[in-house]
């Protein structure tokens, strides 16, 4: 059978992001539908018959991967992929994201992000720290930033805007703070969720007066300033 334009996102997202439930895949390719979830384990049952993706049964819901994923499918990594997605599918609540990259990679010795991603014509280096760092495990992870701002590399990358040279904010996403006493050339934000940062970039009384946690209205993070 011939893949569909919805099998073939799938697959790309399958791809981009290592790992994805069945939730994941429903909420994201099947939005809309009256019963997303059996919509989905038709389409993810048929797709796995044909051989073009993978799934694992060791968790609930199944969690899937592409064909060709070389990762275990009891990995201690599955649940960091899947935090990441979850994070994706949260940003995706309050707006269209551009150029989510799963683990993008750079030189060795040079920060390892989680995501890169732009938001609001903003670009973001994402960490989703959901194990407790050390605060020396937490300044080696900032210098490695700082190693790649130091590199001059992000001046070459493709999303870069004309005339100008921006280096990402890092949005460390965790339930613990951390101190983190060293300045830096470029703005670390840390949040217990994304819902929360964007929250904390409002003034405190626009914070009081609107209760919904979706709205996104006036908040100014473009640094491009356009």
């Amino acid at each position: 059978m011939a893949l569909t334009k919805r099998d073939k996102a799938i697959i790309a997202d399958l791809q981009r992001f290592r790992v994805m439930s069945r939730d994941d895949i429903a909420d994201i390719h099947f939005k809309g539908l009256k019963r997303p979830q059996e919509s989905a384990n038709n389409v993810l049952l048929r797709l796995v018959r044909e051989g073009h993706i993978q799934r694992s049964t060791a968790f609930v819901p199944y969690v899937y991967f592409c064909a060709e994923s070389g990762i275990k499918k009891n990995s201690q990594k599955i649940p960091h992929y899947l935090e990441i997605v979850k994070v994706y599918k949260e940003i995706l609540s309050f707006g269209p994201v551009e150029h989510f990259t799963v683990e993008p990679k750079y030189r060795k010795g040079l920060a390892e992000p989680d995501v890169f991603f732009i938001y609001q014509r903003t670009p973001f280096f994402l960490e989703c720290q959901r194990s407790i760092y050390s605060e020396k495990m937490m300044e080696e992870k900032l210098k490695r930033y700082l190693a790649l701002y130091e590199s001059g590399l992000i001046a070459d990358e493709s999303w870069q805007p004309a005339g100008k040279t921006i280096f990402p904010y890092i949005l460390i996403l965790s339930d613990t703070r951390y101190a983190i006493n060293h300045r830096y050339p470029f703005r670390v934000f840390q949040a217990t969720s994304f819902m929360q940062f964007i929250q904390s970039l409002k003034p405190r009384d626009e914070r009081r007066q609107e209760p919904n946690p979706k709205y996104a209205g006036g908040i100014k993070i473009n640094l491009y300033g356009k």
